[in-house]
């Protein structure tokens, strides 16, 4: 069928598909590129670290504000100069004859990118109707887990058999796609138009969350006790502090905390913080598990990595279709439960485990992603009309951002800590028993997993299908009305 015979729902979501791909490509494709550009411009990992750290920050900036614009200058517009912004830094990127370009072209990649999620995610949002919001959160399933099982496996591909710039090129192609059916296919939208630009605001906002996130990233690296990230986190309490105190009293705040009053969508916040957590917290320890112990290619990793995506995907789809007439919580709820054992059983993994045995629970983390992500998108915007709906979507993803932070640190704290307990008295000339103790270091760092997705299935008491009665079907939403009557 023509594009332009498409529901335009439809022409938005392959839109907005396309650019997110580009962006969450480029952020898993130079995760296995940072020692080749390491190699290339002849640095250190201190310098390194900020090709992420640029990133990361710019995200955190212009994350909060997003809302803002899309609702001053319209979402096609400020979507349009997201994915500008973004498609150009990565040509500069790849074009970069130094380090100090390529860190500051991340900057600027992360502008595009902290516009690009929010903004393209109210449009979608937007563009489809409340009863049809789980077709919606299937849409982004797509990129959501697809494109982190290819970026690795691509990434390695373009450094071996072409240059390491092109893992910055191969976005144009997407991008130029993205931004070409943006001009065909959207039409201008805007929220509540605001009244003037809250500077204040949008300083506290980014400044606030960027210090949150550069402490808790070094407090992965360098542990909590270290003074640069209790520095960073006392500050990041005070900012966010002034924030909540400013745009509580701001008659046009920058990022409209009272949303979260509401409480579905506050529940929905702190459910996707436990569910990004937990999964974070998987992913980030598997690879080492499989590379520091067990001595496999990071192309292996990343195999025993894929089926996790490609369930996640599948149960997506297939809960998208039943969200309708179940409804959220005994969806959620199940997920919690189908998370907790699947996070379970990594306690019993250890340095002979069958590799297929880590797929089967890595694709039952799958299912529970899958059987969580649906219904918790879903759910959590049910009550959002479309003039907040920028605001809401930018909260959410500082929401993402947050947890996404706060696991790696977490867990990355607790392998050293578990690991330095485990290797007090073990005799370092016994090759055996370091690893054996390693392996513990393991195990109690993938019990943090575990506590994410026990805080979460608590959190489920607090959803109630009533409150997304707007997204269920109609024969649903009768049988949610009655019950709440009797």
């Amino acid at each position: 069928m023509p594009l332009r015979r498409l529901e335009y729902k439809w022409l938005v979501g392959i839109t907005f598909v396309l650019a997110l791909v580009m962006q969450i490509l480029d952020m898993t494709i130079l995760n296995v590129a940072l020692a080749t550009l390491g190699e290339q411009f002849d640095v250190g990992a201190g310098t390194l670290q900020w090709v992420l750290t640029s990133y990361m920050i710019s995200l955190a900036v212009f994350i909060p504000s997003s809302g803002w614009f899309s609702d001053r200058f319209g979402s096609k517009r400020t979507f349009q100069f997201a994915v500008l912004m973004f498609t150009t830094a990565s040509v500069i990127c790849g074009a970069a004859p130094g380090i100090k370009t390529l860190i500051a072209a991340r900057f600027l990649q992360g502008i595009g990118g902290g516009m690009l999620v929010p903004v393209g995610q109210a449009m979608l949002f937007r563009a489809f109707p409340a009863q049809e919001r789980a077709k919606a959160s299937a849409i982004l399933a797509i990129p959501i887990t697809a494109a982190p099982a290819l970026g690795p496996l691509l990434g390695g591909a373009l450094i071996e058999t072409a240059s390491w710039r092109w893992i910055f090129f191969i976005n144009v192609p997407v991008g130029a796609l993205a931004l070409l059916c943006s001009i065909l296919f959207l039409v201008e939208e805007r929220g509540r138009k605001p009244a003037r630009f809250d500077f204040p605001g949008f300083l506290l906002a980014g400044c606030g969350l960027a210090t949150l996130l550069f402490g808790l990233d070094r407090a992965a690296e360098l542990g909590w006790a270290n003074p640069i990230v209790w520095g960073c986190l006392i500050a990041a309490t005070l900012l966010i502090s002034g924030l909540v105190w400013r745009e509580l009293g701001a008659a046009d705040p920058m990022l409209d905390l009272r949303l979260l009053g509401n409480r579905i969508f506050g529940t929905g916040n702190l459910l996707l913080l436990c569910q990004t957590g937990s999964m974070f917290g998987v992913l980030f320890l598997v690879p080492l598990y499989l590379q520091d112990l067990r001595s496999t290619s990071a192309l292996l990793a990343g195999l025993v990595l894929m089926p996790q995506a490609l369930s996640m995907l599948l149960v997506t789809q297939l809960v998208s279709r039943v969200y309708g007439r179940i409804g959220p919580r005994r969806l959620i709820a199940g997920g919690f439960v189908v998370l907790l054992v699947s996070t379970g059983t990594f306690q019993f993994v250890d340095l002979s485990s069958s590799l297929w045995s880590l797929v089967g629970s890595l694709v039952l983390l799958g299912c529970a992603m899958g059987m969580l992500m649906t219904p918790l998108q879903t759910a959590a915007f049910a009550q959002t009309t479309g003039a907040y709906m920028g605001q809401a979507t930018s909260l959410f993803n500082v929401s993402r951002q947050v947890a996404t932070a706060l696991a790696t640190a977490v867990v990355a704290s607790a392998l050293v800590m578990f690991t330095d307990s485990a290797m007090s008295g073990v005799t370092p000339t016994d090759p055996q028993a370091v690893a054996q103790a390693r392996m513990a270091g393991f195990h109690g760092a993938f019990l943090v997993p575990v506590v994410f997705g026990v805080l979460g299935l608590v959190l489920t008491a607090r959803v109630r299908d009533a409150d997304a009665v707007a997204t269920l079907d109609r024969e649903a939403t009768t049988a949610s009305r009655s019950s709440t009557v009797g």
